[in-house]
């Protein structure tokens, strides 16, 4: 046989048995799922219906906290020219209007965090999601897509890395 021949054999060999003895590489990628949803709903009329809601709650807190504000003032005033009635009177108002401030930001923030809580819930948000995820990450070569806001959370994977059913056979079960 000559060099040539023994060589093409060689390389043959090599590429068969490389093939053979690979491994599947498993790469994987990672979503940072509040970036899509902040992207995909930025326009959308709950969002901006959150937001709405949102400023008008702040617009509320800060006149009720400018309120309080002026009356502290006032009872300042009041004190400073002697007058202890009215201060203890302002002060009263200020003790009942700065807890009714308390009630209703902390009501608010309840409210808002519901609605926040139903947009990014949303069933057909995440059926898109998960549809996209499996076509990019099939594009892409991934086997896995985790997701950066929850710790071990697989959003996709691919049913070539579910290794399941060959520990099942291995325990003999």
């Amino acid at each position: 046989m000559n060099v040539k021949k023994i060589s093409i054999l060689a390389l043959f060999s090599f590429v068969v048995t490389s093939g053979v003895f690979a491994q599947q590489i498993t790469r994987f990628g990672v979503v940072d799922t509040a970036k899509v949803y902040q992207a995909y709903f930025r326009n959308s009329a709950p969002v901006r219906n959150y937001e709405s809601k949102k400023a008008e709650f702040q617009r509320e807190i800060t006149k009720r906290t400018e309120e309080i504000q002026t009356l502290k003032q006032q009872k300042t005033e009041s004190l400073s020219a002697g007058d202890e009635s009215k201060a203890l009177k302002l002060d009263s108002d200020i003790i009942k209007k700065t807890d009714a401030l308390t009630e209703y930001t902390n009501a608010k923030n309840v409210e808002l965090e519901s609605m926040k809580r139903n947009l990014q819930n949303s069933d057909s948000f995440y059926k898109k999601l998960y549809s996209v995820l499996e076509r990019v990450a099939e594009n892409e070569g991934f086997s896995m897509i985790l997701s950066l806001q929850q710790n071990n959370a697989i959003l996709w994977y691919s049913s070539s890395v579910d290794v399941t059913d060959k520990v099942i056979s291995e325990l003999g079960l």
